[in-house]
């Protein structure tokens, strides 16, 4: 007789019913997916730096008056024309590697403007500090979090900048160290270009050096570049220099930045200026719109350096303030004249009449410094 051995049952495991979540509790069924898609596809940022400075301002209102809607400006304050913009702002110091680190998260391109106008010998050590170690924390930042394009905005006497009022350099001039070596402010924006150019390079990868002339035009409300404006309204200027100036309305350079962003490649940079002028033009320029007479008379650039430096020090001496700083005088017997022919050509650079500039520069400054009826 055979014998089956009967198959014990098989144990099901028990089903585990979920709790059901409580209405209006949790998301429905694949919104976290959904939101989770949202936030990897989202259009990266531009950030602006210093966006709060001269030409950083109007570039920022320009940005925004195109339609740009994700913008973000990284400065060390955030006035309240930002938030009226609806303009994204975080404050902290291009110096301080989180604060930078928080700037450029979902950044894809970067207007980098952030700096310090100072003509002061003082002033090297902190120049040197916004300018060079700065630009290499922002460069070594934005690589890191997947920024693809850079516009350094530097200035144009890193290039442009001669003893010889025949010569108008262009973008394949070399840099005249000699010269620029004695001026702490130039000589870190030389550095500034050579370190952004060393610490954002790389497939996929664009830096773009633009180098405007002295900014003119309103709005300059730290004075940063307009200062020779109120000060010959001011009679602080004594003698004409023997040297000459090129200037750009700021606002035409925010309105070519964007070109520069979309059209410059690797490497490439572009002069910018409206007018190569001798000092003695410009003063004469000045005195037909405000009626302010212009100084007469030149020195010798070895004896108005020497009184510059002399005056200085007695007004030091005396705990007053200078009329004009020796620096000033000694840059004034240089020419500064530069040819922006290849920002015309490719990025459809094509600034104001330089009369409408001056005009509504001493507009500004009258009304903002001086009082509207100041020596009409």
């Amino acid at each position: 007789m055979t014998t089956t051995k009967k198959r014990a049952p098989r144990k099901t495991a028990a089903r585990k019913t979920a709790p059901k979540k409580a209405a209006g509790k949790h998301p429905a069924k694949g919104a976290a997916t959904k939101s989770t898609a949202l936030v990897r596809t989202a259009r990266p940022v531009t950030l602006v730096t210093g966006g709060t400075g001269f030409l950083g301002a109007h570039l920022v209102r320009q940005l925004v008056a195109a339609g740009e809607q994700r913008l973000r400006v990284f400065a060390t304050s955030a006035p309240a024309w930002l938030g009226e913009l609806g303009v994204e702002a975080v404050t902290g110091s291009i110096t301080n590697a989180e604060d930078v680190a928080r700037a450029v998260e979902n950044v894809g391109a970067i207007y980098h403007l952030a700096g310090r106008v100072s003509r002061e010998r003082e002033g090297a050590h902190r120049m040197y500090e916004l300018h060079v170690d700065g630009t290499r924390l922002l460069c070594q930042a934005a690589r890191a979090a997947g920024v693809r394009s850079i516009v350094l905005v530097s200035t144009s006497g890193t290039v442009a900048v001669t003893d010889d009022r025949d010569i108008v350099p262009d973008e394949n001039w070399t840099a005249p160290l000699d010269i620029i070596s004695r001026w702490p402010y130039y000589a870190s924006k030389f550095y500034q270009e050579r370190v952004a150019l060393e610490h954002f390079t790389g497939a996929g990868l664009r830096l773009v050096i633009v180098n405007p002339s002295l900014l003119l035009g309103p709005g300059d409300e730290r004075l940063s570049s307009t200062k020779v404006v109120l000060d010959f309204l001011a009679r602080k200027i004594m003698s004409v220099p023997t040297g000459g100036l090129s200037f750009v309305d700021a606002r035409d350079v925010a309105a070519v930045l964007p070109a520069a962003l979309e059209r410059g490649a690797h490497g490439e940079r572009f002069l910018l200026g409206a007018a190569n002028w001798s000092f003695a033009k410009f003063f004469e320029r000045l005195e037909r719109l405000t009626k302010v007479a212009a100084p007469r008379f030149s020195l010798p650039s070895r004896l108005a350096v020497t009184g510059a430096q002399a005056l200085h020090t007695l007004y030091r001496h005396w705990q007053l303030a200078p009329p004009v700083e020796p620096v000033e005088v000694e840059q004034a017997e240089y020419f500064w004249y530069l040819d922006a022919g290849k920002a015309g050509r490719e990025l459809g650079f094509a600034p104001r009449d330089p009369q409408e500039t001056l005009q509504e520069t001493v507009a500004y400054v009258r009304e903002h410094f001086l009082g509207k009826g100041a020596f009409a």
